[in-house]
């Protein structure tokens, strides 16, 4: 094992905490201004997107967590649990949420602070996103890899709340952020299946520590095929 691939699986680890750490960050700002936005405006889609931020946030403090321990990839699989099971409470959330406002026609009031921040959210998480997965690819991380799926995620849950919110004050059509939302479940329910089995095809940083460096090249691209 060379001394430059040493150096770059540090720079790679580094680099994830500072992503993870910018993103639990701005989530927690984001939960609190959409459940307040949320509760002012009767907007359930916006209270559920709140709550969206804060398992946002549960699943990059997983993941920072582990980053914190001498030997990362011993946590993988845990870490790809909780991940998982984010995933999984979400889908929950946002469906159960999206059939009450449905049949109950619940009324939304116009909520200037709800599109921006949701149009805010759609602007910064992609790039977030994108940060961690190309360092977690590298790096063989399936538990990077599979919380940039979540910020991914929680971006297109942010479009769908800044459609349904402009839609229903522009046109008054209230069921468009709960149909939206319903599908922004499917795509959870379906990246948390992936998540839960990710330990299958994942590369580990224990095993690009224990090869040569082709033998790194190969596992490493596995891992991408097999995670996307």
């Amino acid at each position: 094992m060379s001394a430059t691939i040493m150096d770059r699986t540090s720079v790679l680890q580094r680099r994830i905490r500072w992503v993870v750490a910018a993103t639990i960050g701005y989530n927690l700002i984001e939960a609190v201004v959409a459940i307040t936005a949320g509760t002012a405006a009767s907007s359930g889609a916006l209270i559920g997107f709140g709550l969206d931020s804060t398992i946002e946030v549960l699943s990059a403090a997983a993941v920072a967590w582990q980053f914190t321990r001498r030997d990362p990839e011993r946590w993988e699989k845990p870490t790809l649990r909780v991940i998982s099971i984010a995933f999984f409470a979400l889908a929950a959330y946002v469906s159960i949420s999206s059939l009450l406002t449905v049949f109950g026609r619940v009324e939304v009031h116009h909520s200037p602070v709800g599109i921006v921040l949701t149009a805010l959210s759609v602007i910064v998480m992609p790039f977030l996103s994108l940060a961690e997965r190309r360092a977690g690819r590298e790096l063989g991380s399936a538990t990077a890899v599979a919380d940039s799926k979540q910020t991914l995620i929680c971006t297109y849950l942010s479009a769908a709340v800044l459609v349904g919110l402009l839609l229903n004050s522009l046109l008054g059509w209230w069921w468009a952020d709960p149909i939206a939302a319903l599908v922004i479940a499917f795509f959870a329910i379906r990246e948390g299946i992936e998540a839960w089995k990710g330990d299958a095809c994942a590369t580990s940083v224990g095993m690009l520590l224990e090869d040569e460096h082709d033998d790194e090249d190969h596992h490493h691209h596995d891992c991408v095929r097999c995670g996307r």
